[in-house]
């Protein structure tokens, strides 16, 4: 049995205890919070945004959830690495994450990719991007380095991840989630002994090797690394000096350093917040249209698994100060109402029913239009007599009157996306061709 972490004293969480658990090793701890990928899987819902700038939950961005582990668990030096259409997400991270104070040094720092390291070339890969930034994370001093991914929904504590980290005496720690065999493909995908370290590891492999005795579920990689900080600068410059290396953690990084150094894995199961009794832990990978509509719709149930209820673990995010949500007329053909949904601030449901759908702020539905399991992101006016069934409606599309979508799939698949699940994504432009093609 290993030693235990000696700047971590957290042996458990009692009932109606808060969760998070500040400590010297989390304050001595920089995160990189890698966010510049398109997210391309997301189609024309990333032409405009990267992906940790989609909207998501109602009020949130997908990077909200992420940050907010970092600030619930007491890391509070980031930075975040942006590249790909980044304005929409610098512009959320500067409105919504410039809270913490300088002078009690927390900060959130925005490094766009700057050519800092050669001018020819911008980030080549999530290990290139910790590279190029390696002046400003040596700059803080830090012990430890917490890699992060800004691409997905959850809710750790890394804390937790860290203490396990120094109680292994490891060098490098993979946060690791258990994914159905059909699924890792798209993971980095590791075999573990008894004790937790990596004895194998292979990045979207073609046939992913199993969990012992669950030949259903695999063991994959969350893209969240813990390293010391010292063996990660020696193993970065290492890399970046080889002649042939794709500049990734998952591809280059974590291989070479398995069979050589101290790599444990850490069950996300172990760090993470806020599950319900019975529930599984909540971790969703919002990569594609219909896993992204998926999410959000599980929202509207009546107890979904990711709770954003919890005082205790709150997601934290920029809001325009808006005006509650408005429902009007109560006549029988036209009563403006809303169940089994969330309805954000600035929304008027003006003789509209929603059903099983979630509409950001700022969305207008008007009379006699018909909205049932869909996903409204904000800025939207809603014509009436619309109906929109099973849809992602982008930001600041205007339905015109009496458009009828998820009614007839061959007719949407001519104007707009349909994905194999039968969703269908909207956006300003398709929706400017479509009203073109009709004239």
């Amino acid at each position: 049995m290993s030693e235990p972490c000696p700047h971590y004293d957290y042996c458990g969480q009692r009932e109606n205890e808060d969760p998070r658990f500040v400590s010297t090793l989390t304050k001595s701890t920089f995160a990189i919070l890698l966010a510049g990928g398109r997210g391309s899987r997301l189609h024309e819902l990333t032409d405009w945004r990267a992906k940790p700038a989609v909207p998501f939950g109602g009020k949130f961005r997908i990077i909200d959830f992420t940050l907010s582990n970092c600030v619930n668990s007491g890391v509070r030096r980031v930075a975040v690495a942006t590249q790909y259409k980044a304005h929409s997400l610098i512009r959320h991270l500067q409105r919504g994450w410039s809270f913490l104070d300088g002078r009690f040094d927390d900060f959130i720092d925005i490094v766009p990719a700057a050519q800092q390291v050669s001018e020819d070339s911008w980030y080549q890969g999530t290990a290139d991007a910790v590279y190029q930034n390696l002046n400003i994370i040596r700059g803080s001093k830090p012990e430890l380095v917490l890699i992060l991914s800004g691409d997905h929904i959850y809710k750790m504590d890394y804390g937790r991840m860290l203490a396990y980290h120094v109680s292994r005496k490891a060098d490098l720690t993979v946060g690791c989630v258990e994914v159905p065999i059909a699924d890792a493909t798209q993971f980095g995908v590791m075999s573990i002994d008894d004790d937790g370290r990596i004895r194998k590891f292979s990045e979207k492999p073609a046939n992913p090797e199993p969990m012992p005795g669950n030949p259903e579920m695999a063991l994959g990689s969350m893209g969240i690394y813990v390293f010391n900080a010292d063996f990660l600068f020696e193993h970065l410059i290492r890399d970046a000096e080889e002649l042939v290396s794709s500049r990734d953690f998952g591809k280059d990084i974590i291989p070479y350093s398995v069979p050589r150094n101290r790599v444990f894995a850490h069950r996300f199961s172990d760090s993470c917040v806020g599950t319900l009794p019975g529930s599984k832990h909540y971790w969703r990978d919002v990569g594609t249209i219909d896993a992204y509509w998926e999410a959000n719709m599980e929202l509207c149930k009546v107890t979904p698994e990711l709770n954003m209820y919890d005082s205790a673990w709150p997601i934290w995010t920029y809001q325009e100060q808006l005006p509650p949500a408005k429902f009007v007329f109560n006549d029988e053909e036209r009563r403006g109402m809303a169940v089994d949904s969330l309805v954000s601030g600035g929304n008027v449901i003006s003789g509209a029913t929603v059903r099983r759908s979630l509409m950001f702020s700022n969305v207008r539905a008007n009379s006699y239009s018909l909205i049932e399991d869909s996903v409204i992101l904000p800025e939207v006016e809603i014509g009436r007599n619309a109906v929109l069934k099973r849809c992602v409606i982008d930001k600041g599309v205007t339905i015109p009157e009496g458009l009828k979508v998820g009614v007839d799939p061959e007719s949407d698949r001519r104007r707009f996306r349909v994905t194999e699940r039968g969703v269908t994504l909207i956006t300003a432009a398709m929706l400017g061709q479509a009203l073109h093609q009709l004239r």
